[in-house]
């Protein structure tokens, strides 16, 4: 049983009772998006916090993608209402890590795989050491992005 998913329907509970209606929506909708996490594949299953926190991680990418499509497509209250979401979800997500932090984890996953002679070739070894001490704390793209600029400057 996931104690993180027991949060989130608390929450919605006490959301809907205070008439908070950006925070009720928003946690439907990740309620919704770890139920179908949970019978998605061919056997239901209940998520672990750490799946949860997948799920979440997920939805508030979207929510960010979304806000920034509609900004540069002129639409502000849509960005807004995106934005509003993605800070709600956040409030459920591990605190997100620094750039520096991230930085820094990748220096010593390089060093420890002893990357920086093979190069870019070692990026798959150095993101599978990564991905772990970052999920769902910081956006994978920019890991790999960092991965590769540490790489090529090796």
């Amino acid at each position: 049983m996931s104690d993180l998913k027991d949060r989130l329907r608390a929450d919605l509970t006490a959301s809907m009772k205070a008439r908070d209606e950006v925070r009720s929506s928003t946690l439907r909708m990740v309620l919704t998006a770890i139920t179908n996490a949970e019978v998605a594949g061919k056997q239901a299953r209940e998520l672990t916090d750490d799946d949860v926190v997948g799920v979440l991680a997920s939805e508030a990418k979207k929510r960010r993608e979304a806000a920034a499509a509609f900004t540069d497509g002129g639409r502000a209250e849509m960005a807004a209402k995106e934005a509003a979401e993605a800070e709600v979800i956040a409030d459920y997500l591990p605190a997100q890590l620094t750039d520096e932090e991230v930085a820094d984890i990748i220096t010593s996953a390089i060093a420890q795989t002893g990357a920086a002679a093979e190069g870019m070739r070692a990026m798959g070894k150095v993101m599978g050491m990564v991905q772990p001490q970052v999920k769902g704390r910081a956006d994978g793209a920019a890991v790999a992005a960092e991965v590769r600029r540490q790489l090529a400057g090796s």
